[in-house]
């Protein structure tokens, strides 16, 4: 029954290698360009200091939200494969750098469980260069399972480690 119709979904987008801004925009480009994604509103960009492994580059960071058709696993199916036509390779250190990263985020208000996927993103409300894009784009939305808006826990964090600056794209 949620396969049909339009879904909106806010994906986080980021880079630290090569070409970071290009390689963000790529994946935008990418994922814009599809007929099953519509409606596509993308965030500032931000430049963000890295947060869990902290002994790489910076980070260009955005969000977007869209509409799909696309099922779920279907879209981390499309992101995981722009994320090889950007270059990416797997990861050998968790949280480590990377020439492309996107995350589903939010997928309308879901909340998935599965092995592959875990919708809202289990880390999200900790993470200012998540919150903070999505805040740019609709501060109000609801957090499905905490039941508070993303403007709310982004207002929450308290972790001045987390530095993030506005890019004049």
């Amino acid at each position: 029954m949620h396969s049909s119709g339009q879904h909106t979904v806010f994906i986080s987008v980021g880079a630290n290698l090569g070409d970071k801004m290009g390689n963000c925009r790529f994946g935008i480009a990418q994922l814009s360009a599809r007929a099953d994604v519509d409606q596509v509103v993308v965030s500032p960009f931000y430049r963000t200091a890295p947060v869990d492994y902290l002994d790489q580059d910076w980070f260009v960071n955005a969000a977007l939200r869209l509409t799909t058709r696309q099922a779920p696993l279907e879209l981390l199916d499309t992101l995981i494969a722009i994320q090889k036509q950007a270059g990416r390779q797997e990861d050998k250190i968790r949280y480590g750098p990377r020439v492309l990263d996107l995350d589903i985020i939010f997928y309308a208000d879901r909340v998935i469980r599965e092995p592959r996927l875990e919708v809202p993103h289990p880390r999200m409300h900790k993470r200012r260069f998540v919150l903070q894009p999505i805040c740019d784009i609709e501060p109000a939305f609801i957090h499905p399972v905490r039941g508070q808006t993303v403007q709310a826990l982004l207002d929450r964090l308290d972790d001045d480690q987390q530095e993030i600056f506005p890019i004049d794209a």
